[in-house]
């Protein structure tokens, strides 16, 4: 049997926790940042984690 590969767009934008969760980042902070709000942007930086309903899809193209 061949080798599974990773998802090399999940690889990049997901990182698993030492708990297994699966961090990810915000979307809407990379550009056309001039017509949002400061607290808008400042709630944007911190990662967060992927919802549980979505769990097992991504760490199924993780490889898991």
């Amino acid at each position: 049997m061949p080798k599974v590969k990773t998802n090399s767009a999940a690889k990049k934008r997901f990182k698993l926790t030492g708990t297994g969760k699966i961090k990810r980042k915000h979307a809407f902070h990379s550009h056309i940042l001039t017509k949002k709000s400061t607290k808008q942007k400042r709630n944007l930086v911190h990662d967060t984690t992927v919802d549980r309903t979505d769990e097992r899809r991504i760490k199924a193209l993780l490889n898991v």
